[in-house]
C-alpha cells in the first residue's frame, strides 16, 4: 500500500496535534482519508458528508491535481493537499 504524505490546512490542525503534514496509506482518496480517521479520529468527518461527499467548503488535491470523488485514484508519491475554502464577512 503506498504512503503519502499529507498537508493539513490550519482548521483541521486541531485534529493532527498542531502537525502541518502527515503521513497516511492508500491508493485513493476514501483509503487515504479513512486511515487518517484511524490514526486523527474525527477528521474525515469535517470533509466527507453522510452520503461520503467532499463537503462544499473542502478541496483535495493530489499534488496539483483537484480530486473530485472519493474514488479518484491518488498517484504513489503524490503529495496531498486537505484545502479548507474561508468564508465569513
Amino acid at each position: 500500500m503506498a504512503s503519502h504524505r499529507v498537508r493539513i490546512a490550519s482548521p483541521l490542525r486541531s485534529y493532527t496535534a498542531g502537525a502541518a503534514a502527515v503521513s497516511a496509506e492508500g491508493g485513493n482518496a476514501a483509503a487515504l482519508l479513512a486511515d487518517l480517521d484511524r490514526r486523527y479520529p474525527g477528521i474525515r468527518f469535517r470533509m466527507i458528508d453522510e452520503q461520503d461527499r467532499i463537503r462544499p467548503h473542502i478541496r483535495l488535491y493530489a499534488d496539483r491535481e483537484e480530486l473530485r470523488s472519493l474514488t479518484d485514484a491518488v498517484p504513489e508519491g503524490a503529495v496531498l493537499h486537505l484545502i479548507c475554502a474561508l468564508s465569513g464577512g
